[in-house]
């Protein structure tokens, strides 16, 4: 049985906003392949929105309007990222070598 450290925290949620698991043993798999996409187009979007925040803090004609919105992108953003980090040190744990000397 797969206990729930072995599950990959999907880059996206399931009804209700709950999150949604993977259990399998094969890194090359449709879904496994699928998930690594997503975090690669959510993690680009990150680093162009970072960019885009640097621009508007550094142009003092940005609007309190525009200043809204970026930050609204910027939390959803966030919210992607952090959901990458606990997947990967959920797998970084369940991986790592030294873990299984002890």
């Amino acid at each position: 049985m797969t206990t729930p450290n072995e599950l990959r925290l999907l880059p996206w949620s399931g009804p209700g906003d709950k999150p949604c698991y993977l259990s399998t043993d094969d890194p090359d798999g449709y879904m496994s392949r699928l998930a690594d996409g997503i975090e690669a187009v959510q993690l680009g979007t990150a680093s162009a929105l970072l960019e885009e925040a640097s621009e508007a803090l550094d142009n003092q004609d940005t609007s309190l309007d525009e200043m809204r919105c970026l930050v609204t992108e910027l939390t959803g953003t966030l919210r992607d990222v952090f959901r990458i980090a606990t997947s990967r040190g959920r797998l970084l744990v369940t991986s790592d070598p030294r873990e299984s000397a002890y």
